[in-house]
């Protein structure tokens, strides 16, 4: 059995770059992290008042704290990826979903977390559920955490995992957007996991498994 979830929102309502901007401010500049924090003001709340995409919003910021970490190589992105994870990540976990990730990987299925996150702040998360990681890969090149190539986002998520895997479909898949449909459709058994007000609208046209209430964003 092969199941599929993706990370954010659906796994945890935490933040990468909340994550990163704070391992910033206890290890390389408080006052650089403030900074930080002060200039998304303006674009965080046209993204909380629906002027801009919360999603995208996000992934945006994700991808552009990388430059953040200063003189970086496999060592400290390893350290920053557990402080990411252990401060803010795991820390706003969704429990009930984990446990159901974690009772079909005790099950015999193997359990993919798919999602745009970049991987090195995947994995000590997928590692505490016993999951295997598909995200965006970074590269570090002289000095400096990048992507490689674009973001795994919507439908290439579940394009990265049905490759690798050599298979047309999956099991069970877990979303919480409608970047997830696709994810979602590829599955014998979709479920939307505190779906937006647009997936949840199509769960229930498609008769969709939901878990959760429909989350206030900001």
């Amino acid at each position: 059995m092969i199941v599929v979830s993706d990370m954010m929102g659906t796994l945890t309502t935490g933040s990468p770059f909340l994550g990163l901007v704070d391992w910033v401010k206890h290890n390389q500049s408080k006052w650089q992290a403030n900074l930080t924090m002060a200039s998304i003001m303006p674009s965080y709340l046209l993204a909380k008042n629906g002027f801009i995409d919360w999603q995208l919003w996000g992934q945006k910021l994700m991808v552009d704290s990388l430059g953040y970490i200063k003189n970086a190589d496999e060592e400290k992105l390893k350290s920053v990826s557990e402080w990411v994870v252990e401060h803010d990540l795991w820390k706003k976990r969704r429990e009930d979903v984990i446990e159901r990730l974690v009772k079909h990987r005790e099950g015999g299925a193997q359990v993919y977390i798919a999602s745009s996150v970049v991987e090195p702040f995947i994995e000590p998360f997928a590692r505490r559920i016993g999951a295997q990681v598909s995200g965006t890969p970074v590269e570090i090149k002289d000095g400096r955490v990048q992507m490689v190539g674009q973001l795994i986002a919507s439908e290439k998520k579940i394009e990265q995992i049905l490759n690798r895997l050599g298979v047309k479909r999956v099991d069970f898949a877990y979303g919480d957007t409608m970047l997830d449909v696709p994810l979602l459709e590829h599955a014998d058994h979709p479920v939307a996991v505190y779906p937006d007000a647009k997936l949840k609208q199509v769960a229930l046209e498609k008769g969709w498994e939901i878990i959760g209430d429909t989350p206030k964003y900001g």
